[in-house]
Formats: C-alpha cells, structure tokens, sequence
C-alpha cells in the first residue's frame, strides 16, 4: 500500500487553473470519486477543494502510472490540458505525501502561515468522503495523526497566535487602503458561507457596517444576527446588481461555479470602488472601469510575505515537528503489520514451550530419550491453539478496525512496545465516526 497525492496550489498553480480544477458543486465532486476510484490501483481518496489548494489525497496499491491516469481525469474535468497541468501540480508519494498531509493541515503550506481554516475544510473534505464510501481505514490513518501533528503545532509554537485567514488578510488590506480605519464605511459581503461569514465579523471588528447579499436570506439573517456593535443588513441577491454601484467595498465569497458580478451590471461612479474576490472559481470578472480595483486571492500575497517573515523562526520550529511526526507515522504503520506479529507469538510460544521443555526433563518428570517427541507434540498443541487466532487476524487486516485490535493484542502480548509507544492514541473505527459527527456538529 502507498500513498500519492497530487497537490495544486497558490505556490504552483495560477488561479485561472486553480479554480478550473475547483469542485463548487457535491454531485461534480461525487462523479470525480466514482471515476476515481475506477482506477483499478486506487483504494480511497479525499479531494480537499479550497480557495487556495485542490489536493487528491490517495491510497493505492501501486504507484507506476497512478498519476498519469489521476491527472488524465482532472483535464477531462477541467479543460486544463495535461502537459499544463503535469508542470503546475506537485506529485508526492510515500513518505513525503504523508509529511506534504502533516504541513497542509498545520497551514505550514497556507497562503496565510498559521491560518486556521485548512484543518476545518480537510475534516469537512474527508468527512464527506468518508460517508460517501470513497476513504475507509487507509485515509483515515493519516487523517487523524495529521490532525493530531497540527494540534501539536499550534499548541507548542506560536504560528497561530492571533489567528489569520485569507478573510482577515482582505480586510486587513481595505483597512490599509483607508488609513488603517474603516468606522462610517460599509462592506458588502456577498456570500453567507464560511469565508463570507468570517469577512463579516472582521469588518464588524474594523468598525465598518455591513451589507449581505445572499441567495438564502435565513442563512444570512442568522450571521447578522451572530454580529453586534455595527449595522448589519441583509438584501436578496437579486439586488446585487443595484448595489455593486454605491459602495466603496465589496467583499465576494460565494460557491458558485462562475462569476457572479460581470461587466453588464457595473455601472460609472465618480467614486473608487475597492472589490475583493476570495472565492475559487472567482465571483468577479475583470473590469475595465479604472474607478474598479480587484484583488484576487493571489494578490495578497504581500501581507502573506510580512506573516512568513515575522513567524519564520516558528515555522522552522513547526517543520521540525512535521518531520517528527512523519517519521513516529511510518514507525507506527510498521509496528502494524500482521505478519511479523504473528510470527513474534508463534516465537514466543515455542521459546516457552522449549524453556518448560528442558525443565521438565532437567527435573526427571520427562525421560530425556521422549524429549523430542514431547517437543512434537508442544509444537503441534500450540499450532493447533494459534491456528484460528492467526487466521482470523489475516482475514481483518484490512478491515477498519484492524489497527485497533493489533495494537490490543501488542498490548496484551507486551509485543514492538517500543515501535507502538510511537504513536499509541491512534483513533480505531468507532473514534473515526464519533469525529466525523462532531465535525457536522
């Protein structure tokens, strides 16, 4: 078994692919799984979709081949030809997918070092994956270390510390381009989602009041509601076109699949207008208007290069923390293998059985001249014992709660304690839903 991943992001991959490679809609998303996992070296997978990344985490049996057929999938998707996206996309296998998984959930690989979002939107990727049927036990292992590595990491350095996203970062640049205070202007926001709903509360925090545009009005009567301290008010996205032309700000983060405010709705205005687009695939599409200045995702990119450089010695820290954790994986995973546990009991026992041995016969309760026949007849009383136990071991290797049940049995049987005190909290099946009900929660 082997892990790939084939990564596109802000640090590879321009944001006109980026969001051709998006999956907006769930049944496009669930198509690409059933495609996917045709692949007949392909066990499971999860597909992390966000603003700045689409990852194609995999487990598969082999790896010769695997990303050609993966990455011939993503052009039949997206249009993208596949020599473009064979020169943007990172391939990682083995031991550095795993390490690539422990840094994308630890936001090391962020647009935004030390944001906090990317755990939030990989549980939410794997947990609809793994309700779907698409990852299963394999997945799920370095899911939940990784999760555990970023804790580590945003417990014992200090990347996190007063908490960035690329929603605080657009603000923070508005604040920036009206003198660092945004108390009597209004933001729009245009989208109620995660990223709209967090845009919302760092322009309530500025002082600005707000605007939102929604589809669904309920949803964006109850984030007006979770703001105080300014105005908030919400309008039907039919209205859209009627107030993109009288305000200074405007911050777009919906899921639709193509851009939302087109050239055919703006109008002149004698004042600047300061649009942000933070949704992938893009809200917005260019204008012409001089008055109309757009920021993108990837044109953040100087308030990202002053968090790296203010938290590099953190970082280095956390990269180191990273690597621990890729290597205690890989230890661990080793320490799960059926085989060499099964072979270390069946040892165990004829060590025992040949120590008795010489006992009895050393004492005089066996005459030496039957010692080799009372030997047979050990080695076949514990063959015949382990028989079942060892068969029934082979045959839930695979199964889910496999892990589980290994690591109960080295438990019990005092077996590679030094390889299971690695990692000795991994999460069996039942912990595995248990997570995944409290991620919807």
């Amino acid at each position: 078994m082997h892990y790939l991943t084939l990564s596109f992001t802000h640090k590879n991959t321009a944001l006109p692919i980026r969001e051709k490679l998006a999956f907006p809609e769930k049944e496009a998303l669930k198509e690409f799984y059933r495609r996917l996992l045709a692949i007949e070296a392909v066990n499971e997978a999860v597909v992390v979709s966000t603003c700045n990344r689409v990852e194609i985490i995999t487990s598969v049996k082999e790896t010769d081949h695997i990303a050609e057929k993966i990455l011939s999938l993503l052009e039949q998707k997206s249009g993208v030809d596949l020599d473009t996206l064979r020169e943007t996309g990172a391939l990682y296998l083995d031991a550095e997918a795993v390490h690539h998984h422990f840094c994308m959930l630890s936001s090391l690989d962020s647009i935004v070092i030390g944001e906090t979002q990317i755990t939030g939107q990989v549980k939410e990727a794997f947990s609809f994956s793994y309700e779907q049927g698409f990852s299963g036990q394999k997945i799920a292992r370095i899911m939940h270390n990784g999760f555990r590595c970023a804790a580590t990491i945003r417990n014992e350095t200090g990347i996190s510390q007063n908490p960035i996203s690329i929603a605080s970062v657009a603000v923070a640049k508005a604040k920036e381009l009206y003198g660092g205070n945004l108390g009597g202007y209004t933001g729009v926001v245009v989208g109620a989602g995660e990223m709209g709903s967090l845009v919302a509360k760092h322009l309530a925090n500025a002082g600005a009041n707000i605007i939102i545009v929604n589809r669904d009005l309920e949803k964006a009567r109850l984030l007006a509601e979770s703001i105080e301290s300014v105005t908030v008010t919400i309008e039907p996205f039919s209205q859209l076109s009627a107030i993109v032309n009288h305000y200074r700000l405007l911050f777009s983060a919906t899921g639709a699949e193509g851009a939302v405010i087109t050239p055919g709705i703006v109008k002149e205005t004698t004042f600047d207008r300061h649009w942000f687009d933070i949704a992938v695939p893009r809200d917005i599409e260019e204008m012409e208007d001089p008055k109309i200045h757009l920021y993108a995702v990837d044109d953040l990119r100087s308030i990202m290069d002053e968090n790296i450089r203010k938290r590099e010695a953190e970082v280095q820290k956390a990269f180191a923390i990273a690597g621990r954790f890729t290597e205690e994986f890989y230890r661990w995973m080793q320490s799960l293998s059926v085989g060499p546990m099964i072979k270390e009991i069946r040892n165990r026992a004829q060590e025992m059985s040949e120590k008795e041995l010489r006992r009895a016969v050393k004492k005089g309760y066996i005459p030496a001249e039957y010692e080799e026949q009372v030997r047979k007849i050990l080695h076949q009383a514990f063959n015949g014992f382990l028989h079942h136990p060892t068969t029934k071991l082979k045959t839930i290797a695979e199964q889910p709660q496999a892990d589980t049940v290994v690591q109960a049995i080295q438990l019990v049987f005092g077996l590679n304690t030094s390889q299971r005190k690695a990692l000795d909290t991994y999460k069996c099946d039942f912990q595995i839903q248990h997570d995944l009900n409290k991620t919807k929660e």
